[in-house]
């Protein structure tokens, strides 16, 4: 399975004055590849023919071989990326304002996007902790990264493939691609069903319960800091603004990190599987009043149940996604469904044999059971030919 791996670069003042320049030249050179790709071919550009149109002139603009390809690919992807948007209704149905936009013009790359490097550009010497580079201006040496020693070692013993270059906040990054080896996948000894939510993030059919109030109250924080911010209309509000984005983020995702290592660690140790909801499009499906949209748009479950899927898979634990139709309205008792057995949010009390509890431990019970079923359907053995 890929994963990657981020390392901060330290540049000197001579290193970073050539990173500073290589970047936004890049970005740049892609913009005008991008126009090029729009004007001869629209959104489907392909690799060879565009090639051929702007080799040339990345090679004049003194750009080496292999970055060239790179900006080329860069572009052919970033189309790619944009017709599978369009494809599968991201960009609003056929005719809608934001569709129409993004197919009139070509994509356009920011000063700071990242660009991509491989092994004949980019070159890594472990032991010292240094990357050898091609920027603009000729290739930089000795260049030093700091990591974390398990960063380190995954590097070192797993790194396979691409690396791209960034700038965020005025400091530089490396993100690199590994290729570790997925463990033996078991035969699960049962389920651990895992309701996500807003007020709980997570809880499992083991009655484990992931509070979300924390995150809560720090996203209400961050939305009162980002209201002064935009009242202040300045520049320097709008960069903060970005910035406090990022970290806010950064901050939702080490708690799904968390969350979900807990998860897959009772897992593999008990030897069950772990089963979630399948809840993709529910922004779509789900109507909430206008004062909780922002509440359920920020609502990072999409991120908590990718990480238990790729935290599951490397650690060998099986993994499915189930119907989440009325998990939290069924009596894991009696069987009996209503809505009437959700007096409230919290709250789980059956209307047939009066079993009560706390509605999203009901939850995770009942994709549990269905877990077990769905399993023997997914992995049963295709019948013979007749």
């Amino acid at each position: 399975m890929k994963v990657v791996v981020q390392v901060k670069l330290m540049p000197d003042a001579v290193q970073a004055s050539a990173l500073e320049r290589t970047l936004p030249a890049a970005n740049a050179a892609a913009n005008r590849v991008a126009v090029v790709a729009f004007e001869h071919f629209g959104l489907k550009s392909r690799e060879a023919p565009l090639r051929k149109l702007c080799y040339g002139e990345l090679k004049a603009c003194g750009f080496g071989a292999q970055a060239a390809q790179h900006i080329v690919k860069r572009v052919r992807d970033a189309y790619a990326t944009l017709r599978g948007n369009i494809r599968n209704g991201r960009l609003g149905p056929e005719g809608s304002k934001r569709r129409r936009t993004a197919e009139s013009k070509p994509v356009v790359f920011r000063p700071d996007a990242a660009h991509t490097y491989d092994d004949r550009c980019l070159s890594w010497n472990y032991d010292a902790q240094t990357v050898s580079i091609w920027p603009l201006d000729g290739r930089v040496k000795n260049l030093r990264f700091a990591c974390s020693a398990y960063a380190l070692k995954q590097l070192t013993q797993y790194r396979k493939g691409e690396s791209d270059l960034l700038l965020r906040d005025g400091k530089w990054f490396l993100v690199a691609t590994c290729d570790l080896p997925e463990a033996p996948r078991s035969e699960p000894n049962g389920w651990i069903g895992v309701d996500r939510g807003i007020v709980n993030l997570a809880t499992t059919s083991d009655g484990d319960n992931h509070q979300g109030r924390r995150l809560l109250r720090y996203r209400r924080w961050q939305a009162r800091k980002r209201a002064e911010l935009q009242a202040r209309r300045t520049r320097s509000a709008r960069q903060l603004l970005k910035k406090r984005a990022r970290r806010e983020r950064r901050h939702a995702s080490h708690i799904n990190h968390r969350v979900s290592k807990q998860v897959v660690a009772v897992a593999a140790r008990t030897g069950r599987g772990i089963a979630v909801e399948e809840l993709r499009g529910i922004r779509e499906r789900v109507t909430v009043p206008r004062d909780q949209r922002a509440r359920l748009s920020s609502w990072p479950f999409h991120q908590l149940g990718t990480f238990i899927a790729y935290k599951a898979r490397r650690s060998g634990v099986p993994f499915i996604e189930v119907d989440p139709a009325y998990t939290s309205q069924r009596c894991v008792r009696c069987g009996h469904t209503g809505r009437a057995n959700r007096p409230d949010r919290d709250t789980f009390r059956c209307r047939r044999c009066g079993l009560a509890g706390p509605a999203d431990h009901v939850a995770g019970v009942n994709v549990a059971r269905r877990a077990a079923t769905a399993w023997v359907f997914v992995n049963m053995p295709d019948p013979a030919p007749a």
